[in-house]
């Protein structure tokens, strides 16, 4: 099995559509990289994922909106195509088989850590919280050699 694993924030809200009895949320990520061209100039690049999450359970639907942060995960698929004036051309599209909300760009509504997937199963409706972290002693609060490794 081939796995793909997507991190990006989504190009518009998505769509619960019923196929053949069957409900499949469909949804598009972009994930942009920076990098530098042969002249030094820092460009980016954006690859486009179309997801198709068939499951029963819709209920992450309403958070799957334009601009949220996403980690998606499933198999990958090449799907390639004519173009209307002849040109032959390709997209990535992924079987989701997991989904978990990152965040928004507003942050608004929430953690934004809920996680659904499992194949068509629904897994936590619940945000994932974590114990606080206990505050950083200060520089002078450090009692042991710094040069001292633990391993």
């Amino acid at each position: 099995m081939i796995k793909l694993q997507v991190i990006g924030n989504l190009g518009k809200d998505a769509i619960v559509n019923n196929v053949n009895g069957k409900s499949v949320i469909n949804f598009n990520v972009a994930h942009t990289e920076k990098y530098r061209d042969a002249q030094g100039n820092q460009k980016d690049r954006t690859t486009w994922v179309d997801c198709a999450y068939w499951t029963d359970r819709t209920a992450v639907a309403p958070y799957l909106r334009k601009g949220t942060q996403v980690y998606v995960e499933g198999q990958p698929d090449v799907r390639t195509y004519t173009t209307q004036d002849g040109r032959q051309g390709a997209s990535l599209t992924l079987r989701v088989l997991s989904v978990q909300l990152l965040g928004s760009r507003s942050n608004e509504g929430g953690s934004g850590n809920e996680t659904y997937g499992g194949g068509n199963n629904y897994q936590s409706a619940a945000p994932a919280y974590s114990q606080p972290a206990a505050p950083a002693p200060s520089a002078s609060e450090i009692t042991e050699p710094l040069d001292d490794l633990p391993f």
